[in-house]
């Protein structure tokens, strides 16, 4: 799992079939921004947890869906700028 910094939603009208309509958002994950499948109605300045992998497929609804990053939690509050907080991407 990853901490991300919700940045804006991305918008996107040409899709594959089955991504039609999912919500995507462009995340911060360290200093690389990423897009992330938002299964929980994020929004921009929010900190989240994201999962990858085949984690991220399952939770964005399918085993089969195309997804390699998505949003599964809201953080009700986090400081990164805390000395008491880390991840796995430099604490932001």
């Amino acid at each position: 799992m990853l901490i991300c910094k919700v940045l804006k939603p991305l918008v996107s009208t040409n899709r594959i079939p089955g991504l039609e309509h999912k919500h995507l958002q462009v995340v911060l994950d360290g200093s690389s921004q990423k897009v992330a499948v938002d299964a929980v109605g994020c929004k921009p300045d929010d900190w989240v947890i994201c999962v990858g992998s085949s984690a991220a497929r399952e939770a964005a609804g399918s085993k089969s869906y195309p997804s390699d990053l998505t949003i599964i939690g809201i953080i009700d509050y986090w400081d990164p700028d805390s000395p008491n907080a880390t991840s796995s991407n430099g604490g932001a």
